[in-house]
């Protein structure tokens, strides 16, 4: 991978991790209702979920790319049409009511402590059948057919992806607190993110559409 292809592949990691999803809510979430410590918990629980769609994902990619150009080609389709669906739909959202996560809930911090944040990020993450697909369809893009260990690469990336969005994701978690006073604020914000984030994805979509097939 080129320097112009990795600095794209950073922007475009940072743009999704802060575009505004259950993720994203359940960290300001915890915020708003334990502090700052709850809101970085969970942060590191939602980043720790995200490592078992990158390794999973590395392995089920990595053997479907080397299998031919006709599973190629499948997965470059699939991948395709599901960053134009994400597109679409974050490009047709509306803003988001984020009224009812100022409102504390005590009891639900202290069920489980910081273990408890930590693990319900967890499995918020790794349960999420939509995360999974999207490493599928999103990483591909940036990992050239002339690649001889797709497996490492993708792994690779993956790793970078979450790295980044680990402090993308602490950096919700202290901006909570500001967050919560300016709701208005809030919600223009995240709808504009929701816009631009939308037409990227659209755009790579389109992008991987019109990407030649590997050579069998």
């Amino acid at each position: 991978m080129d320097a112009h292809s990795l600095l794209l592949f950073v922007a475009a990691g940072l743009l999704l991790n802060l575009t505004p999803g259950p993720d994203v809510l359940y960290i300001v979430t915890n915020a708003l209702r334990g502090g700052r410590r709850a809101g970085v918990v969970a942060a590191c629980g939602i980043t720790a979920g995200c490592f078992v769609h990158i390794f999973a994902a590395a392995l089920g990619v990595s053997a479907l790319l080397a299998t031919s150009a006709t599973a190629f080609a499948v997965l470059k389709w699939l991948g395709a049409a599901y960053l134009v669906y994400v597109g679409l739909r974050m490009l047709l959202a509306r803003a988001p009511d984020t009224t009812n996560l100022i409102a504390p809930h005590a009891d639900s911090m202290r069920a489980g402590g910081m273990k408890g944040i930590f693990f319900r990020g967890f499995w918020t993450n790794a349960l999420n059948p939509k995360v999974a697909l999207f490493f599928l369809a999103f990483l591909p893009q940036f990992i050239g057919p002339a690649v001889e260990h797709k497996a490492l690469a993708f792994l690779l990336l993956g790793l970078l992806f979450n790295f980044n969005g680990l402090w993308v994701n602490v950096g919700w978690a202290l901006a909570a607190a500001w967050l919560a006073s300016r709701a208005t604020t809030l919600q223009k914000g995240m709808h504009w993110l929701d816009r631009i984030a939308g037409a990227m994805f659209v755009g790579f979509g389109l992008k991987l559409a019109l990407s030649d097939n590997p050579n069998p």
